[in-house]
């Protein structure tokens, strides 16, 4: 790993935070890809699939308290290292699965862990512009979708080779080890308070403690922070829905095979990629703002059109609108959120979290019920909401 050391501090905290990114896309695009194949193992129907992506959402929501209360113990930098290691392990629990309800126990815990970790690294890459005063989110988020094509490549890759989900899934989990240890290498330690402030940050946080053991009101959020989580849940839901359904779109819907029906996720992730390695300069050319109400009309407009004029070609047209419009619409939120607070962060992590999981299996009961075509045109309309709540966000200035 030497060879991997860069002398620059602001580079070298990129690198390792870059490669929870990769980390997260990469895993969570990993099983996403082979759903058709788990659907064929455990014989499921559209709605079951729907529940099992479902469960994912139940543990992500409900990760939320407890992603507060370990980032407050553990601190971002040991609860990433953790929650990637325990993602790269579950790959094989989930390969191993011998029915219905053990895959439901597996993949709700993959929502909680899904949840710690997107809170953590995004904590890191906030903590990252903050002490540096650059902007790297973007860039961040793009090594999310460069996880998520490489997952997707591999998916193609291993299945011309073997149709053996637990060898693919075996491979995938090697990769996802040798990131957790180059991410150890540069991850920023939580900032140590001044000496003098240090008793009095200690004391508040005594009575807090005390307040929230009397009293456990919940803390209303902001207006602002509230339609950051919605944008954050749509936007998310179009982004995750992409990559659980855009495989047996092509599949079923488009008659692709089985080789290229992966490809859906690969085109998805790479215009995403592409957009997010340009984003953060679109960001102090254009604004926040002005970029996510494009980028979003730009996606479900796209993806609309590519439905109407169904087949394989039109498909991967629209895919490709999706992943370059919806590209730059989390890091922005999230840039917003950090802006409000450690609070809010968490809460539009969480809810980001959420619709990234839990949006998805919504889509499969919409298909189940009339069919995917209109799955995907609820996708569609899910970025056409995050357009307007745009107009309601405070869109704070970015440096460059």
């Amino acid at each position: 790993m030497r060879v991997l050391r860069v002398r620059d501090p602001f580079h070298r905290s990129q690198l390792a935070i870059a490669a929870l990114f990769c980390s997260l896309g990469f895993q969570y695009a990993t099983w996403a890809a082979r759903i058709p194949a788990i659907k064929s193992d455990l014989d499921l129907t559209a709605a079951e699939v729907g529940v099992l992506l479902m469960a994912a959402g139940i543990g992500a929501a409900v990760s939320f308290p407890l992603v507060a209360v370990l980032m407050r113990r553990l601190g971002s930098q040991r609860l990433a290292l953790l929650s990637a290691l325990c993602l790269a392990l579950l790959l094989l629990a989930l390969a191993a699965a011998p029915n219905y309800p053990v895959a439901l126990l597996v993949m709700c815990v993959d929502g909680v862990l899904v949840g710690c970790l997107n809170v953590a690294m995004n904590a890191q890459g906030a903590e990252l512009e903050s002490r540096y005063e650059r902007n790297a989110m973007a860039r961040l988020h793009a090594t999310f979708s460069g996880g998520s094509l490489l997952a997707a490549l591999l998916a193609s890759g291993m299945h011309t080779v073997t149709s053996s989900v637990a060898a693919h899934f075996a491979a995938a989990a090697l990769f996802l080890l040798l990131l957790a240890a180059l991410a150890r290498t540069g991850l920023l330690p939580e900032r140590a308070a001044a000496p003098d402030a240090a008793a009095e940050k200690a004391a508040e946080g005594e009575k807090a403690e005390k307040a929230s053991k009397k009293s456990a009101k919940w803390i209303r959020p902001s207006r602002v922070t509230l339609w950051m989580c919605v944008a954050m849940a749509f936007g998310t839901v179009t982004e995750g829905a992409m990559n659980d359904w855009s495989a047996l779109y092509l599949e079923d819907v488009a008659e692709a095979s089985a080789e290229l029906a992966p490809l859906g996720i690969a085109v998805v992730s790479g215009m995403m990629l592409i957009a997010r390695l340009f984003a953060d300069g679109w960001r102090s050319r254009w604004g926040d703002g002005r970029i996510v109400l494009t980028g979003s009309v730009l996606a479900g407009a796209g993806l609309a059109l590519a439905l109407l004029s169904g087949g394989l070609v039109p498909a991967l047209l629209g895919f490709a609108c999706v992943g370059l419009g919806i590209a730059a619409v989390t890091p922005c939120v999230y840039v917003a959120a950090a802006g409000q607070g450690s609070d809010s962060l968490t809460l539009v992590a969480a809810m980001g979290t959420t619709g990234l999981l839990a949006g998805p299996p919504l889509i499969g009961f919409i298909a189940n019920a009339s069919s995917l075509v209109w799955g995907l045109a609820a996708v569609a309309a899910s970025a056409l909401v995050v357009s307007a709540c745009s107009t309601r966000i405070s869109w704070p200035a970015t440096t460059g």
